[in-house]
């Protein structure tokens, strides 16, 4: 199991508050800590002779280790799990061919229900179960309040994406309705972004209102907590000035800024990307009394949206935060890929986006020979840049960027506008704060300067993409 992403460690070399937390409550006495007190606590709320406790799950939690610690408590009570309702893995692969398509990192937004994932016959079956049950009940699992209509107690646990995507790449997640552990990465990430959060969120969203408690299994110590504690706490926070908790990640091109600044990691090779807000898949820090509890951060963009955007933003956008910032660090690393943005129509047409990633790069830092990558020159020849591009990509060749792209040097605190549909990337030795549109994994690389990614294998090139 993970640490807890909040480690008492204080930078050495800057202000930057790594861990910043929001206090909503004073009333500590209101969480309850450990599996077996977590467990104690449930049985006790619930009614004994007929009993129904629904365990709500975000895929990628695993409910295990409470499970087993009801059981150990009240051996008699009966549980049903709704993996045993889910479709056949073949069913749900054909269900979902199309939102996922064949490139190897783009899909479609997808439509699908979190309903869609199961088989009627099966959810019956169960319900049958739960009918002739005698004593406590407990339904568990991504989409266990669909089986029963009255219940006790309604618990979710919780977890931010960053902290599933780490998981993932440790081999403990697969997807909706497979057991696809071993399956690349990129792939389990591919899904659930397209499909399995849209289909998850949605249904968290319609059962938010109702949760009696929340669970935060980020670490291996679960934080039980009263739903309407959390509720209260994303209102105040709309109401006011706050930060999410960023996350830091190494690249191919990554550099040594943050890791030196933010006193970072020194064992790690680089960090390429700090997500200082991404708030779909960071984290929120909330202070009840002497505890600190995580949960993911776009469940205040769900919950709060109007707060939080404004009246004129919402109406644009809805229950979307559309800005993002990160940090892209290449002090002594390198450039980062050569790339685009679609535009709209495009970006609607093919990914089912209403709007697309404009950005801007403004540098925190930059060495001497720190460049940015921007626009093409005039009068080159289109057709025979992707000639060149898919030549060299095919064959192993180098690619002159310079010949068909405008190369500018920049210095610290430059600021860079890059329209969607701008060919463009930050060169090494600089430290970028990036400010965009939200779209992030929409990015078509046309050129990765001949690397393969810390993986040993090659990166993923979309000149199909990027060409129209």
């Amino acid at each position: 199991m993970p640490n807890s992403t909040v480690q008492p460690e204080i930078a050495k070399k800057a202000n930057y508050n790594r861990f910043p937390s929001i206090r909503i409550s004073e009333d500590t006495n209101q969480v309850i800590r450990g599996w077996d007190s977590i467990s104690a606590f449930l049985l006790d709320e619930v009614d004994g002779s007929n009993g129904r406790l629904i365990i709500e799950t975000y895929k990628g939690v695993d409910p295990d280790p409470l499970l087993d610690s009801i059981l150990k408590l009240d051996p008699g009570c009966t549980f049903i799990s709704m993996e045993q309702a889910f479709k056949t893995p073949d069913d749900i692969l054909a269900m979902t061919k199309t939102d996922m398509g064949d490139h190897p990192v783009f899909g479609r937004m997808s439509a699908l229900l979190l309903t869609d994932f199961f088989e009627a016959s099966k959810l019956d079956e169960l319900r049958d179960q739960i009918n002739t049950a005698t004593g406590i009940v407990v339904v568990a699992g991504p989409g266990a309040s669909l089986l029963v209509d009255e219940y006790d107690l309604l618990i979710y646990l919780d977890m931010a994406r960053w902290e599933i995507q780490q998981r993932m790449r440790r081999g403990e997640v697969s997807n909706l309705g497979l057991e696809n552990n071993s399956e690349k990465v990129s792939l389990r990430y591919k899904r659930s972004y397209f499909i399995d959060w849209r289909a998850l969120d949605l249904h968290k969203r319609q059962l938010f209102s109702a949760i009696n408690y929340f669970i935060d299994t980020h670490t291996d110590e679960p934080k039980l907590v009263p739903g309407d504690i959390i509720r209260d706490g994303l209102r105040k926070t709309a109401s006011q000035p706050f930060r999410v908790v960023p996350f830091f990640d190494p690249g191919i091109w990554g550099g040594q800024w943050m890791k030196e600044v933010f006193n970072l990691d020194e064992d790690e090779i680089n960090y390429a990307w700090c997500f200082d807000c991404v708030p779909e898949e960071n984290s929120l820090l909330f202070e009840v009394g002497n505890e600190i509890l995580e949960f993911p951060s776009i469940n205040l963009v769900f919950e709060e949206p109007e707060a939080l955007l404004g009246p004129d933003v919402y109406g644009r956008f809805g229950a979307e935060f559309p800005i993002r910032f990160d940090f892209l660090d290449t002090m002594e690393g390198g450039n980062l890929s050569l790339q685009v943005h679609p535009l709209k129509e495009y970006a609607k047409e093919h990914f089912g986006l209403d709007y697309t990633q404009d950005e801007s790069y403004y540098m925190l830092d930059a060495g001497a020979d720190a460049m940015v990558y921007l626009g093409f020159r005039d009068g080159i020849d289109r057709a025979q840049m992707l000639e060149d591009l898919e030549t060299s990509q095919k064959n192993g060749l180098d690619f002159n960027a310079g010949k068909y792209v405008e190369v500018w040097p920049v210095k610290k605190h430059d600021h860079v506008l890059i329209p969607a549909g701008t060919i463009h990337c930050s060169g090494r030795n600089s430290m970028v704060l990036e400010i965009s549109a939200t779209p992030y994994i929409f990015t078509f690389k046309m050129w990765d300067w001949g690397r393969v990614d810390l993986d040993g294998l090659p990166r993923p090139i979309s000149l199909e993409h990027a060409k129209n």
